[in-house]
């Protein structure tokens, strides 16, 4: 078997050769394999643990292999969400020389969730809402970069928190195809495949019961098309005005800028008269809040996280009068002095519930609720307290989705000085 293996990987990760690849997949010993939830697939998934990290194992012909992993490479260089491929592994077989399935190895997206296990009663109709339009996002993401998608479905897909909202990222690229770039036909083909799996999806999980009773699943998938066509046509669509209103085209940028998106190129033509104006994005490119709390703190975000991140650094400026200071610097101090010991603070078995960007968001609204029913400024070491106690200690654990041991907070909180600071909410 180890003499026939064929191991193409985009990692360098000599324990790939110790897991039992001679075995058929449905055959892997419980020791090998990592307890998480799965979606629907029309092949056979399994997820195992691999130096420290979790991998799923997709078993499929060798030559949907290949091209799925070459399509996953191709969408994480120009920056798509997406799962990371591992390698692809072919000329397989058993003991007795028998010829098993290729498989695509992927790594698992940590605190991700497939959409049937965000909600383990009952879907409610907001929560369905925000998938789908965290999904539209993604659609018009990939038909930016030409990516035509042929299966787009909530199972094709894991959501991560961001900040009130979900943030979209594609697991299934195998009928993905990409092009220079899409005809409109494409791509309604593409949001009539959505809107008809999704129904399906929400349908399958009514009859189980899993579904809240005021939640329309046509209604919902429906929904999917508007929230594109709206999106897309913001980001792409031309505008025309007045030469006289050329404030018009900031406020286009900060439109786009505000919905995460940055433009890379604008198209700008007056008519024969030199009276009107019409503007035209050409490229955008998303994950404007992002990139920016990246590039001053390092901290790596969801782009609602990362709006949120930044909208309290910008108070914690103004609080201490520090609009002449350097932004960078600002922000430095901000991470040392309010991020890093919140999330310090947090004990370490409770730390795999959430993502620390997204730990920070929830104790910002958590404490911004305390101030109200309390009437008065609740310092931030008390509000991590409760937070940890009312809320995280009782959250399913999103990076494994196995249920931790959870205990009380032990860890004291340094932080500013709680009387000169306001939260900007």
């Amino acid at each position: 078997m180890a003499g026939s293996l064929n191991i193409t990987s985009a990692i360098a990760d000599p324990e790939l050769l110790d897991l039992p690849w001679n075995l058929p997949l449905e055959q892997w010993p419980d020791d090998t394999i990592a307890a998480l939830p799965k979606g629907i697939s029309r092949h056979l998934v399994r997820f195992a643990h691999l130096s420290g990290y979790v991998i799923a194992i997709k078993e499929t012909s060798a030559e949907f292999a290949q091209r799925e992993y070459d399509m996953l490479r191709t969408l994480q260089r120009i920056d798509v969400p997406c799962v990371e491929p591992v390698a692809v592994i072919t000329n397989r077989t058993d003991a007795d020389g028998n010829e098993l399935d290729s498989v695509l190895v992927t790594r698992h997206l940590k605190f991700s969730l497939p959409y049937r296990a965000l909600y383990s009663q009952s879907l409610r109709p907001e929560t369905a809402t925000r998938l789908v339009d965290a999904l539209a996002v993604l659609l018009v993401r990939l038909h930016i970069v030409g990516f035509f998608w042929g299966d787009v479905s909530l199972s094709n897909t894991l959501f991560r928190r961001d900040a009130g909202a979900f943030a979209a990222y594609l697991v299934d690229a195998e009928t993905g195809q990409i092009y220079d770039g899409l005809s409109t036909g494409q791509r309604e083909n593409d949001l009539e495949i959505a809107r008809v799996n999704i129904a399906g999806e929400l349908l399958d999980l009514q009859s189980g019961g899993r579904l809240d009773d005021d939640l329309e699943p046509v209604e919902i998938s429906n929904g999917i098309v508007a929230a594109y066509r709206s999106l897309w046509k913001e980001l792409t669509g031309p505008e025309e005005f007045d030469q006289s209103e050329r404030w018009r085209i900031n406020r286009r940028v900060e439109r786009l800028n505000n919905l995460g998106f940055d433009i890379e190129e604008l198209a700008i033509k007056t008519d024969e008269s030199g009276t009107q104006v019409r503007i035209q994005p050409k490229v955008v490119d998303a994950g404007h809040h992002s990139r920016r709390l990246l590039r001053l703190t390092g901290l790596d975000a969801g782009e609602n996280q990362a709006r949120r991140l930044l909208n309290d650094l910008d108070s914690y400026r103004v609080t201490f009068a520090k609009k002449d200071v350097d932004e960078e610097m600002v922000a430095h101090e901000w991470l040392a002095q309010v991020f890093e010991p919140v999330i310090r603070a947090i004990p370490k078995d409770l730390r795999g519930k959430l993502e620390p960007a997204e730990i920070f968001h929830q104790l910002l609204d958590h404490r911004w609720y305390m101030s109200q029913n309390e009437g008065r400024d609740v310092p931030l070491a008390e509000a991590l307290n409760s937070y940890v106690d009312e809320v995280l200690r009782h959250r399913r654990d999103e990076a494994t989705v196995i249920a931790p041991v959870t205990e009380n907070i032990t860890l004291p909180i340094d932080t500013i000085d709680e009387d000169d600071w306001r939260l900007k909410v």
